[in-house]
């Protein structure tokens, strides 16, 4: 097993081996926060702490559009039902950056197929994303809102954490964001209930603003 090496001045160089691993985890958290994603490892790159995060990922027009995306995101995500509408938003876009940002560290290592990367990425950014959609269902069942920003704020400090530490161990950061993976899943399938509730309460909303008559109520005849 290949592990991440120091080159000179202390920069970390990703082995071969160790590539599938972080693309695992950069998939499970683009479907948290692909901003934070890109952000961090662009970061990684143009500060020299990391040779091999792909130049594509440090030039200053993506990193500024990542920045100001995930400012974006940092306050849509700590609304109560804001933050559902901008999952479903990104049901497409997450998923879609994890393969990216995939197949891009597999491109710089050339130790994996490009397409094997961000089919692995995109896959695992995808779960990963239902994950957090379908537990903000289940929050945005409680009535106030700090639930929310607790969670929003867990969810970027980690994300940014897990990246950070996988460029330095990156079979340890894709054992713990695995079994993150596994705890989610684990914890939407106990909330399912409140995620219904959540689902029927945002169709009784949506029939509200239709018809302009409170679901529950008898609409009146039409003379």
């Amino acid at each position: 097993m290949l592990n991440p090496t120091r080159g000179r001045a202390g920069v970390v160089t990703i082995a071969s081996g160790s590539v599938l691993p972080l693309v695992f985890t950069s998939g499970w958290a683009s479907g948290i926060n692909a901003y934070a994603v890109v952000l961090v490892f662009g970061v990684l790159g143009a500060t020299g702490v990391s040779d091999q995060v792909p130049q594509a990922l440090q030039r200053p027009d993506v990193l500024i559009a990542a920045g100001v995306l995930f400012l974006c995101e940092a306050v849509a995500d700590k609304v109560p039902y804001v933050d559902s509408v901008w999952d479903s938003v990104h049901t497409v876009i997450r998923p879609v950056a994890g393969a990216v940002v995939a197949a891009l560290l597999a491109g710089e290592s050339g130790s994996l197929p490009e397409l094997a990367a961000g089919a692995v990425g995109g896959s695992t950014a995808l779960i990963s994303h239902l994950v957090k959609a379908g537990t903000r269902m289940a929050v945005n069942t409680s009535p106030e809102p700090f639930s929310n920003i607790a969670v929003s704020v867990a969810e970027d400090l980690g994300v940014a954490g897990i990246i950070s530490f996988a460029v330095f161990n990156p079979w340890a950061a894709a054992a713990v964001a695995g079994t993150l993976l596994v705890l989610g899943i684990v914890t939407v399938l106990f909330l399912a209930s409140r995620i219904r509730r959540f689902l029927r309460r945002r169709a009784q909303r949506r029939e509200e603003r239709r018809t302009g008559v409170p679901v529950g109520l008898h609409r009146p005849p039409d003379w």
